[in-house]
């Protein structure tokens, strides 16, 4: 038994707006033991919406829609699941009658168009919207293939309405199944996607039980599990073995799990051993700073940076002599250790951290002239400094950067 979501709206295949329902809907009905294997969007074109619907209810046990169930001429997910069946809308005057009162509790008058929401292929159900004027369809498609049928589901494209739909009206309408479906995830940094992969080998092979993806983000790898089992606590079992594989493997290059970011396992760390940190940016603009401050708690252990653009501001704010930047330039490891012991010293902290200029480049003749950027960090004894490769997407290497120096003193601190 398996799923399939459909999200019907002109505006969310031309971009105007981002399709959420899909992502919520495939999680709940994963928790409940119910595989989502297709996503489709749909444009609001009625032969279209037929066409797929035609395509969902032959190769998914359940089908749920969300979108196009409102009064407008764009509206044609009902009529869709009428041509579907070849039936004829219908009125239903309980559900007439329930659009009549609440549009009369908001003292105005129901327009002549709300009717249409009141209308459903003969045979389907309505599902009750206590929280919109828009009731929800229910209905069985019989198929040639199968003694089953598909169990097709129309809900409110708004979320709030969808997900009391779902919960309320859908969710005891499917079938119960005895498995569960968890899902975990495992975050790596400071290793490619293609060398994560190498070095996980049959982890990653599809088939796996948990199945182990890889997915990233600005330089973030995510190593996402997915479990089946009879009980949470099954899937729990899986994700402990298979995370101690991962350690295992990946050693060091492993800060996380779940949602957490490097910045909220540093905060952490810096906590627990009573040390603090402070910063100096030039290419990053504040953001290192501004992800330390985005972790509460962030004040018993950051105490502050200084962004410094400039050789002006470098001198000023850092004590960096004039020299110095005349000798090695403003993009290289001696300025960059500097400016790390120019904020450890201004805010008298255990470690400084560094990033610098992040010089511009053409991603597309990046192969002919590879700038770079160093990070730093500077404590008691240790000075240490990484070169930063200026290739790829120019939009991620501001955070490319900052983790980058966040991971320096994230690997120091597990020393301890």
């Amino acid at each position: 038994m398996h799923a399939e979501i459909i999200a019907i709206g002109t505006e969310l295949t031309t971009g105007a707006k981002l399709d959420t329902n899909s992502q919520w809907l495939s999680i709940e009905l994963a928790a409940v033991g119910i595989p989502v294997h297709f996503h489709s969007t749909v444009a609001d074109n009625l032969q279209e919406m037929v066409d797929v619907l035609r395509t969902s209810v032959k190769r998914s046990d359940i089908v749920l829609i969300t979108g196009g169930i409102g009064p407008t001429l764009d509206d044609l997910t009902r009529q869709a699941m009428a041509d579907l069946v070849q039936e004829e809308l219908v009125l239903h005057e309980p559900s007439l009658e329930f659009i009549r009162k609440l549009f009369e509790g908001r003292s105005r008058p129901m327009p002549e168009r709300n009717v249409i929401q009141a209308m459903f292929p003969q045979g389907s159900e309505p599902l009750h919207n206590p929280r919109g004027s828009a009731p929800g369809i229910w209905l069985e498609v019989a198929r040639d293939e199968g003694p089953s049928p598909c169990l097709v589901a129309a809900m409110p494209g708004v979320p709030s309405e969808m997900k009391h739909m779902f919960q309320h009206e859908v969710l005891p309408r499917l079938p119960k199944s005895d498995q569960v479906i968890q899902h975990a995830r495992v975050n790596i940094f400071g290793v490619g996607e293609s060398q994560a992969e190498e070095m996980l080998g049959e982890l990653t092979a599809r088939g796996r039980d948990p199945e182990v993806g890889i997915t990233v983000h600005e330089a973030t790898i995510t190593l996402r599990m997915t479990a089946h089992g009879k009980t949470p606590d099954e899937c729990l079992d899986k994700f402990t073995e298979t995370r101690t594989l991962i350690n295992k493997i990946m050693g060091q290059y492993v800060f996380g799990v779940e949602d957490e970011e490097l910045q909220d396992v540093l905060v952490q760390k810096l906590q627990r051993a009573g040390k603090t940190v402070s910063t100096a940016e030039s290419g990053t603009g504040g953001l290192l700073a501004h992800r330390f401050t985005e972790v509460p708690g962030f004040e018993a252990c950051f105490s502050g940076g200084v962004i410094a653009p400039t050789d002006k501001a470098k001198t000023e704010l850092l004590d960096i002599s004039e020299s110095k930047l005349s000798q090695n330039g403003p993009v290289s490891s001696e300025i960059a250790l500097a400016m790390a012991e120019g904020c450890r010293l201004r805010f008298k902290t255990d470690f400084g951290l560094a990033v610098t200029e992040c010089p511009e480049f053409d991603p597309d003749h990046s192969h002919s002239s590879r700038p770079s950027a160093f990070v730093a960090l500077v404590g008691d004894g240790i000075a240490e400094c990484q070169e930063l490769k200026l290739i790829g997407d120019p939009a991620i290497i501001k955070s490319r950067a900052a983790k980058m120096a966040m991971n320096l003193l994230r690997i120091e601190l597990d020393k301890v």
